[in-house]
């Protein structure tokens, strides 16, 4: 009986210290700024176009310069595109882990974010930590992206913020 209430004790305090640390990291993150919030929102709009496979809300996105960097080869807007359409690589779901955004003037903008991606690709499943590094640049009001990137990273990768 004492062991368990010891026990319990123990997983509580564990439970405190571990709601702490988040704080305390949350507290060091200074809340984005509108601007900032707008490219996170898309990006993250991004990945569910992926996971859904809709291309045509990806071509409109995807500047026609557009380079993709993947763990085996780069490309551009077409390939991707239809990377993405065949299912050749098919991005289940990109779990978000963190953001950092900076601004380069009023037009162009550089979001690294620190995911874990379960895709299909070629037929087998596979689950990869990225730190995937996307730019963009405002055109006549709408944003576009003009390169994407993904550095495979060890789980314990921290982005500065």
């Amino acid at each position: 009986m004492k062991a368990s209430i010891l026990g319990l004790c123990f997983f509580l305090i564990g439970i405190q210290a571990s709601f702490a640390q988040t704080n305390q990291a949350n507290a060091s993150t200074p809340a984005p700024t509108k601007a900032q919030q707008e490219i996170i929102d898309l990006s993250k709009q991004k990945w569910q176009w992926m996971a859904d496979k809709n291309v045509d809300k990806l071509a409109q996105l995807f500047d026609d310069k557009a380079k993709f960097v993947h763990m085996s080869g780069t490309w551009k807007k077409d390939e991707e595109l239809d990377i993405i359409k065949t299912g050749s690589i098919w991005y289940k779901n990109a779990d978000v882990h963190d953001t950092a955004v900076e601004l380069f003037g009023n037009n162009t903008a550089i979001i690294w974010s620190r995911i874990t991606l379960v895709a299909m690709v070629r037929g087998s499943e596979a689950k990869t930590e990225f730190t995937v590094t996307e730019v963009y640049q405002k055109q006549a009001n709408a944003w576009k992206m003009l390169a994407l990137t993904f550095s495979s990273v060890r789980d314990t990768h921290v982005i500065k913020h």
